[in-house]
């Protein structure tokens, strides 16, 4: 299983970013695909993930973030827009055969990506 992130890069505040996740050896209709993201010195933070189609996100992105998938069935993408300071990170797309109680834990996905860098300027 490979997970390939793209899409980073540097933003002033307010801008909009997307990043994508193309998947190999998954799907999103085997597997639960998400994203999270962690800033220097704090812990992994669950931004927003899919299961069985419906979408999950993490309560300090809801409203600005979006996920959707393409038709391939291995690839996500998260819209960034409104993008704040705090929203600078490392994001990282994970993927699993994740239980719901499990969705918002880093340890309830099996693969991760490399990560991409995303910086929002003030």
């Amino acid at each position: 299983v490979q997970l390939q992130a793209s899409g980073g890069g540097l933003v002033q505040a307010g801008g909009s970013l997307r990043l994508s996740c193309a998947a190999s050896g998954v799907t999103f209709r085997s597997h639960v695909m998400g994203w999270f993201r962690q800033a220097p010195e704090k812990e992994r933070e669950f931004v927003g993930a899919t299961k069985n189609g419906i979408l999950y996100y993490g309560d300090s992105v809801k409203g600005r973030f979006t996920l959707s998938r393409d038709n391939s069935g291995s690839t996500i993408h998260l819209q960034m827009n409104n993008l704040k300071p705090d929203d600078t990170a490392v994001y990282y797309c994970a993927a699993g055969r994740t239980i719901l109680s499990q969705i918002r834990s880093v340890s309830g996905y099996s693969y991760w990506g490399q990560g991409t860098q995303v910086t929002v300027s003030s």
